[in-house]
């Protein structure tokens, strides 16, 4: 009796991936089957070729817009200590607030400080300040070059 090797049965074969999304290079190998393969006595329509090099060409530009979208985001995404960090040794003029409610106090003053450092807190940038309290960046309302005294 012969036996067959169990590594000739399909179940056994590797099978390539398979992809719901096509990239350009698949497209553009398809493309060139086709136009390798059509029939010389009845040749693809110049309105298909147009139609299908309009589609590589939207595919290609979708591509270069979706790298630029997510280096856009990248960017946008930069630590708010570090895009603050311009602040340190500066003068930031904003309302004093009443420490007990964290309103701005009623005559509205404002009062000055040179920024020590810059921490984060629950995704804001915070300001410290020499005078020791610390402000959220949006509550500042001018900044300038320490003044001299």
């Amino acid at each position: 009796m012969t036996r067959i090797d169990p590594s000739l049965y399909l179940t056994n074969q590797t099978r390539g991936s398979t992809s719901s999304t096509m990239g350009k290079e698949e497209f553009l190998k398809i493309l060139m089957a086709q136009l390798q393969n059509q029939d010389p006595l009845n040749p693809m329509e110049d309105k298909e070729f147009i139609s299908q090099m309009a589609s590589f060409s939207s595919l290609e530009q979708m591509m270069n817009m979706s790298n630029s979208i997510s280096s856009l985001v990248q960017n946008q995404s930069i630590s708010p200590v570090i895009q603050y960090s311009h602040l340190i040794g500066k003068e930031v003029s904003f309302y004093k607030l009443d420490e007990e409610t964290g309103e701005i106090m009623e005559p509205k003053e404002t009062t000055k400080s040179a920024v020590t450092a810059v921490s984060q807190s629950q995704g804001k940038a915070v300001l410290e300040l020499k005078d020791g309290s610390k402000i959220y960046t949006d509550e500042v309302l001018k900044v300038n070059n320490p003044s001299a005294e």
